[in-house]
């Protein structure tokens, strides 16, 4: 489905086939598409910094964002990327006045539905099985968040380029395929410097496990490239 198929597609359709809403009744999906606010992001823009008392929740319909934790120096980490159909928040939909510890930025143009903390609030309190699932989804986002952590502090980066490289969109088939990350994209998804991921890069290329270009790449040894990853997780 493209993006215009998509905007097009009536928000009720969309509540009705999301498993976090389908349970609702129609009544409570009409209040809540009722409650919905329409938005388009260019990619490179932000939806909320970190800092932010930012209350709502948000259904991406197109597009994607990166969910960004920012060091002090200036170094980036992906914590996580959101797609069409997934769900996130700011802390503050659920805590008032919480401030945001991660940036959501747009890595490609996204069309989202948002609601404001005082519109959903009422149906989360009528409705026990959509504050079920909600919390399901909360608890999914934190194991998450703790495989990152636990790579970033016991995987050394050698390990986590591996499996990120394992990971790559498009390598399941056999062949080239389009770099869609930059040396800076890929630092910020395993908590490194773009230095250290050209370095091993370069190492990876000369031990023949990649072949890598300014627009292209492909794993040429897939066993070993997994062995990297795997022993690096002890």
């Amino acid at each position: 489905m493209n993006y215009n198929q998509r905007m097009a597609t009536p928000l009720l359709d969309l509540l009705k086939q999301h498993p976090l809403f389908s349970n609702l009744s129609a009544a409570a999906r009409d209040r809540l598409a009722g409650a919905a606010i329409s938005r388009s992001y260019p990619a490179g823009g932000f939806l909320t910094c970190a800092g932010d008392c930012w209350p709502y929740l948000f259904l991406v319909v197109e597009g994607r964002l990166n969910v960004v934790k920012e060091s002090g120096e200036g170094r980036s980490l992906v914590i996580a990327e959101l797609g069409p159909g997934e769900l996130f928040w700011g802390l503050a939909f659920f805590q008032e006045e919480m401030p945001n510890p991660m940036t959501l930025q747009i890595n490609q143009p996204a069309a989202l539905y948002l609601w404001r903390r005082e519109d959903i609030l009422p149906l989360l309190l009528e409705n026990g099985r959509l504050a079920w699932e909600l919390s399901r989804l909360m608890v999914k986002r934190m194991l998450h968040a703790s495989e990152v952590i636990e790579g970033l502090a016991f995987q050394p980066v050698a390990g986590r380029l591996a499996r990120l490289l394992l990971e790559f969109p498009g390598q399941a088939a056999s062949g080239p395929t389009a770099r869609s990350l930059t040396l800076d994209d890929m630092a910020a998804r395993i908590g490194s410097t773009r230095e250290m991921v050209c370095r091993f890069l370069q190492r990876f290329s000369d031990s023949g496990l990649i072949k890598i270009t300014r627009t292209e790449f492909e794993i040429t040894d897939r066993e070993q490239l997994n062995s990297v990853a795997q022993k690096a997780k002890g």
